[in-house]
């Protein structure tokens, strides 16, 4: 297909002279079937990507153009969707509730449906918005509207330098990983001056902070993760309740936001469906929305209120490691120049954080530096078909990520618990073929945490322990321990994901796994 980009996870069909790449998903599909075969149009395939071609097909009366107008009166979902014919040098696309991307090249011209997909070939770009139609050549582009009429689409360029190759590594995951000491310099560069922070493009003041009386996190995945660490972070510097939601249950619940509510939605794509159908459901309902994403000029950025941009360039593996780092970091960051504002932080205590952000870079290159013992344990422990993660307090949010990782890298059944619960049920899944990862890093639950692992221990599970170095207690009970270095607590959840990063990688590589590109997943859900 001349003039495309053909993305990972996209489907793609050939039909009547048409070729169409598909991404989505159309809820109205038997309706539209149904209204093909009264027509007299003979079907031949279920899939959404036929049905497309079949509606193009019936309605094409040598107008291309015309034809995906008519199509999109009539589709309902959240689909994009690029189609071309034989008998023109053209590619007309289109896109509903999802992100459809144009790259301007050099006598070349792309379109994708995510942003990163198109860095290898152009960095300069202008987005599609929902019900216009993209027709391209080589040569040139032409943006309309639903109704006809010709738009003059703003072009903007690309910031990420992050490079589209692995370099040295084997995999884009273990890259990604190795950047994040970088990650956390580049995300404190020009962000904290005079021990204030200030974060660029957002310029709240007493009043408006002052207004927000509760705080709702709505986030999908590792973004929901992050958001569980957000909750303690925010309601221990400002001093109000925190909600954390999983978008795709918020909208559906009538939540109870208003125009005293700050809704924080965090996604690294900008794009992840979920959480912008939740967005506009809070706006609807006149809550303020600050987004965190890693995507300039993202679908959700350019809906929210307020944004925090986390600067962790393109990330390529379907695992997010580094973007989640940089989540908890901006969270961090914002929950000190929210509390700042507010005066609900001391002096003393907003120094003391600052202090303590401003070791991360050094902290986790010393981690990443002991690469070596988690290719031993995953040697030891790689056989394993059951796992699990339990932590107290913000080590819970961490053995949910933990496991997140494992299971969806190595195939691996893997499930993080609050320690405590554990117990509740659980507790009788454990055999000697079970691998606890307990996190023992935080320390005003660690008696209770180390209680619970001895339980697990005395019912036969292998320990893998995670803790802070120094720690001898733990080495009396676990079989293995990684040992991260010392840092305040409050902070520590940002590096404690790093060594359960490290064992996911190096447990798939040594069963074999696709490691960048796992079975069944894709980079971003943009669909509900």
């Amino acid at each position: 297909m001349n003039g495309i980009v053909e993305c990972k996870g996209l489907e793609k069909f050939e039909h009547r002279g048409f070729k169409v790449l598909y991404k989505g998903s159309i809820e109205n599909k038997q309706e539209l079937r149904d209204w093909l075969l009264e027509e007299g149009y003979t079907l031949n395939g279920e899939k959404d990507i036929e049905l497309v071609a079949y509606i193009i097909d019936y309605l094409y009366n040598g107008n291309l153009t015309e034809a995906t107008r008519k199509a999109q009166r009539k589709i309902k979902g959240s689909y994009g969707f690029a189609i071309t014919n034989a008998s023109k040098a053209e590619v007309v696309a289109t896109s509903n509730n999802h992100p459809l991307v144009i790259g301007l090249g050099d006598k070349q011209n792309f379109i994708a449906f995510d942003l990163s997909s198109l860095l290898s070939y152009t960095k300069k770009c202008c987005l599609i918005n929902n019900g216009e139609i993209c027709i391209l050549t080589p040569e040139n582009i032409v943006i309309v509207s639903p109704t006809g009429e010709v738009i003059n689409k703003e072009e903007f360029q690309v910031s990420w330098d992050g490079t589209m190759d692995k370099g040295k590594f084997e995999h884009f995951m273990l890259k990604e990983i190795y950047e994040q000491p970088d990650g956390f310099k580049t995300n404190l560069s020009g962000r904290i001056k005079n021990n204030k922070v200030k974060i660029e493009g957002l310029e709240l003041t007493l009043e408006i902070v002052k207004s927000w009386k509760k705080i709702a996190i709505v986030a999908c995945g590792t973004s929901y993760h992050a958001g569980l660490i957000g909750k303690g972070v925010f309601e221990n510097l400002l001093h109000i309740p925190v909600e954390v939601e999983i978008a795709s249950e918020f909208s559906y619940r009538a939540p109870l936001v208003d125009e005293e509510t700050l809704v924080i939605v965090i996604s690294q794509s900008g794009e992840t469906a979920d959480t912008l159908v939740a967005l506009r459901e809070a706006k609807k309902k006149g809550a303020s929305v600050l987004a965190i994403t890693n995507t300039l000029n993202s679908t959700i950025n350019r809906e929210a209120d307020y944004g925090v941009y986390i600067w962790s360039g393109p990330e390529i593996a379907i695992a997010s490691t580094k973007a989640f780092t940089m989540m908890l970091l901006a969270e961090y960051l914002l929950g000190i120049y929210l509390g700042q504002i507010k005066g609900s932080i001391s002096e003393e205590k907003a120094n003391m954080l600052l202090e303590n952000i401003y070791k991360l870079p050094e902290t986790a290159s010393k981690i990443l530096a002991e690469a070596t013992q988690y290719q031993k344990i995953a040697e030891k422990y790689y056989q394993k078909e059951n796992a699990f993660f339990i932590g107290r307090g913000f080590d819970w949010p961490i053995s949910l990520e933990g496991a997140l990782k494992l299971k969806e890298t190595s195939y691996i059944h893997a499930e993080g618990y609050a320690a405590g619960e554990f117990k509740h049920g659980s507790l009788a899944l454990v055999t000697e073929e079970t691998l606890m990862v307990a996190l023992c890093v935080q320390q005003s639950t660690y008696e209770k945490t180390l209680a619970n692992v001895k339980e697990c221990k005395a019912r036969g599970a292998q320990i893998l322990a995670l803790a802070l170095e120094g720690d001898k207690e733990v080495a009396k009970i676990a079989d293995d321990v990684i040992y991260i270095p010392r840092i305040n607590n409050f902070v520590a959840p940002i590096l404690t994901v790093i060594p359960l990063q490290l064992l996911a990688y190096y447990i798939s590589k040594a069963r074999g796994c696709s490691i960048d590109q796992p079975r069944n997943l894709v980079k971003s859900i943009v669909i509900e």
